[in-house]
């Protein structure tokens, strides 16, 4: 996991000891503009930073979206990451993808790195990018990001489908976990420096529903445990969405994965967190952060009284005494 800054702003103390009890603890109502997809949150000694996928067809190319917020609660428009598609990415793909999805923050060394996916829907002719940043601010944290290229790359030909990306390190080394659709989520080892993949890094499963819907890995350390969150079915629909969080856990981070009945995440087992309820409709996009020490989960979910609108959910990790972990709704 990234190790967060101290945020001097932050919710009350209550609601951080809550998350790490039984019982899910809802975070304040958010305000300002939540509009967002694929959250992934830096959290900075001056505010938090969410970055999400760009817009279709924008004049900014469709580059990452970044937000801002002093206190996690209320969010306001921080505009794109400069500088377009990143040439590399038409050069590799052949084409010009509209937008870049599904970005990922990750800190080591007071080092920002942005990992990105760059795709087409429903193809995995795919490729995952990074950008780093050395002095990421949270008063203008559009600046002094630079691209250092391509991470990971699948074909039409190949079995998986690199997208999604989330990096975390432990013992030492560092992951990338990626994937959607086809065989599923996979993983392989970085450098932790450059942030780029290993060379002759092999790519290791992690969680696969035979080729169905699952989407956005994320994992979290804790107490000598990982646990992996997906999405599983359909994203990207509003509210006809039926994306939901999923999760499973494992005594290594390569897994094997397991959900809370036995089934191996590998075999398309995952244990419920979260569905569509009411107004919530398919809640996923999923990455978990830790605040002062303790696990946040980030999401988007499409707003059924607001025309289908995607927005941020940013909910305290509880556990029950069987060490798995429970979420509550975020409250509107």
């Amino acid at each position: 996991m990234p190790k967060p800054k101290t945020l001097p702003t932050m919710l009350p103390l209550g609601l951080l000891l809550l998350a790490a009890t039984a019982q899910p603890a809802s975070a304040a109502p958010l305000t300002g503009n939540v509009a967002i997809h694929d959250p992934s949150i830096a959290v900075l000694e001056d505010g938090l930073v969410s970055f999400a996928t760009g817009v279709e067809r924008a004049p900014d190319g469709g580059q990452i979206r970044t937000k801002i917020s002093p206190d996690g609660l209320d969010w306001q428009e921080a505009g794109a990451v400069p500088g377009g598609m990143p040439d590399w990415v038409s050069s590799e793909l052949g084409l010009t993808p509209p937008n870049l999805w599904a970005p990922s923050i990750f800190e080591k060394d007071g080092t920002h790195y942005l990992y990105y996916a760059a795709s087409s829907f429903g193809r995995n002719d795919s490729a995952i990018g990074l950008m780093t940043n050395e002095a990421l601010d949270a008063s203008d944290p559009t600046e002094g990001w630079i691209d250092q290229g391509m991470v990971l790359r699948s074909h039409r030909t190949e079995d998986f489908n690199a997208i999604d990306p989330f990096r975390i390190d432990s013992g030492g080394k560092a992951w990338l976990a990626f994937g959607s659709f086809w065989d599923g989520i996979g993983m392989i080892e970085l450098d932790p420096a450059t942030g780029l993949a290993l060379p002759g890094a092999e790519r290791q499963p992690l969680a696969s529903r035979g080729g169905g819907a699952i989407e956005a890995p994320a994992i979290l350390e804790r107490d000598g445990q990982f646990y992996l969150f997906v999405s599983f079915d359909k994203c990207c629909a509003g509210t006809a969405s039926t994306y939901r969080i999923m999760v499973g856990r494992a005594n290594m981070i390569t897994g094997p994965y397991r959900d809370r009945s036995g089934t191996p995440m590998l075999e398309g087992g995952g244990t419920e967190l979260l569905s569509s309820e009411g107004r919530i409709r398919g809640p996923g996009g999923q990455e978990v952060l830790l605040r002062n020490g303790a696990p946040w989960l980030a999401y988007h979910w499409y707003d059924r009284d607001h025309g289908g609108v995607p927005k941020l959910a940013l909910t305290p990790i509880g556990f029950d005494a069987e060490g798995w972990p429970v979420i509550a709704l975020p409250q509107l």
